[in-house]
This record gives structure tokens, sequence and C-alpha cells, in this order.
């Protein structure tokens, strides 16, 4: 005998909810003790139920072993994975204070200092900069000016063929379509 899909939701009723939960629950910590012991696995389930009761599987050892072992597992790995973001990370932030401090620079001599205070040197590099600067921007404004002339075109090419569609389904005198007599009318 086949059962049918049982839909994920809540079971209204209470007691038909405790059944389930009872069923379920010995299934699962039964499932638990098979991996525990097919794959010599340490398994530990807890289960907490609708009315604040525990239910509980520790298979090697008790649950406070487990617990333990699970939270300095989780504590060196965190440790671990922190070191190296540190350990990646600190070249780039070197790099990154290195980039503000230019720019800051660049910032108190444009705005603040004014050009009294920079050589020569370094007036032509910010020329340059500048210079670059406005050619991206020049480039990104055409590009963006290119898509817009494009959109356009293709919005007047629909409209044209759908003024063609039009006409020809409208019957003009001048249409050619193989139902229309001429007159705009369907003649079979």
């Amino acid at each position: 005998m086949v059962r049918g899909k049982v839909r994920m939701r809540r079971i209204e009723n209470p007691a038909h909810r405790r059944v389930t939960f009872c069923k379920r629950r010995e299934g699962l910590l039964k499932k638990a003790r098979e991996l525990s012991v097919l794959c010599d696995a340490e398994v530990g389930v807890i289960i907490f139920s609708s009315q604040g009761k525990l239910h509980e599987l520790a298979t090697n050892g008790n649950m406070q072993s487990l617990i333990g072992r699970y939270q300095s597992d989780v504590v060196g790995s965190q440790m671990q994975n922190r070191a190296l973001q540190s350990q990646v990370a600190e070249p780039e932030i070197l790099l990154v204070r290195e980039e503000i401090g230019h720019l800051q620079h660049s910032l108190r001599s444009t705005y603040g200092g004014g050009a009294g205070d920079m050589t020569l040197d370094k007036l032509h590099k910010l020329e340059k900069g500048l210079e670059q600067w406005i050619s991206q921007m020049r480039s990104a404004k055409m590009q963006i000016m290119q898509q817009e002339i494009q959109l356009l075109e293709n919005k007047v090419k629909e409209q044209n063929e759908l003024m063609n569609m039009h006409s020809v389904f409208l019957g003009s005198p001048y249409s050619t379509h193989p139902f229309t007599n001429g007159n705009g009318l369907f003649s079979i």
C-alpha cells in the first residue's frame, strides 16, 4: 500500500500532533543511532517538544562532553578564520591606508594650501590626473548617449513595424494582404 505525500504544515489537532511528534522523534533518534553505529560517528540530538520537554541522544559518552567538543571546534575554527583573514587582509589594509594618505594629501594641497605649496612635478601629475578623469567621463558620457540613441532607434523600428502590421490588418486599399479584396473587407 502506497502512502500519499504528506504536506509539511502544522498539524492542528493536538492529539494527532503529539502522536506524530512521538513517532517522528523515535524515527529521528533511531536514524541517529544507526549513523553512529554504521559510520563510527559521534552523534548528538537535542529535541524540545512543544510542551518544553527535553529529549536528547548522545551516542558516545554524554551530551555535555559532546557540546564541549562542539564549542571547542567552533571556537578553534573561528580563531583560525580570523587569523587567516588578518594575514590576507594586512597587505591590503596597508595599501588602502597608503592610498588614503595620498588622496588626503592631494585634497589638502588642491583645496586647502593651493598651488603655492606644490612643486612643478606635482602640478604636472595633478594636471595629467585631471585630464585622464575628464577623458574617462567623456567616454562614459558618449557610451551612455550611444546606448540611448540605439534604444530610440529600436523603438522607432518597432513602431514602424506595428504601423505596417496595423495597416495590413485594417485593410487599407493599398494592402497586399491575401484575404482582402481591395476594399479592406475580407473575402473568402
